[in-house]
């Protein structure tokens, strides 16, 4: 599978581990200080991962030559459709002048960041499973 769909997922999914111990903290937005470039930094990262998820799946899908065509391409839709929605909720919170551990909190909770997150694990672990059918034991 290609380098770059796991790395957007690892991205994602780092991101999100550091949002929930960012919103825990119960921080005012301080705009400017080290903890906003921290936070800022974990939201564009996530926003260029999003940017490239579902092309990257698409590639690893065609490397993989995984059947039937039609079944992951209608995932790949959903995919798209999610982190599209998970990629505007993140733009509308890069878009603040301060952000509070609060507004981490209510992107956290989004349902669009979180039906993105359920896909990266499903087909993550569906591309799992095939490199490893894949990768011939050794007994």
């Amino acid at each position: 599978m290609p380098i770059e769909f796991l790395e957007c997922c690892d991205t994602i999914e780092e991101s999100y581990e550091f949002f929930l111990a960012y919103a825990g903290q119960g921080l005012p937005g301080d705009a400017g200080s080290q903890r906003d470039a921290e936070i800022r930094g974990f939201l564009e990262r996530t926003r260029q991962a999003l940017s490239s998820l579902t092309q990257s799946c698409r590639r690893a899908i065609l490397q993989n030559e995984l059947q039937p065509a039609e079944k992951y391409e209608a995932f790949c839709s959903v995919l798209e459709q999610d982190a599209r929605a998970a990629l505007a909720a993140v733009d509308i919170v890069l878009a603040q002048a301060s952000i509070s551990s609060q507004l981490i909190d209510n992107l956290n909770a989004s349902g669009h960041l979180r039906a993105l997150l359920t896909d990266v694990f499903l087909i993550s672990e569906i591309f799992e499973s095939v490199r490893k059918q894949a990768t011939p034991s050794r007994s």
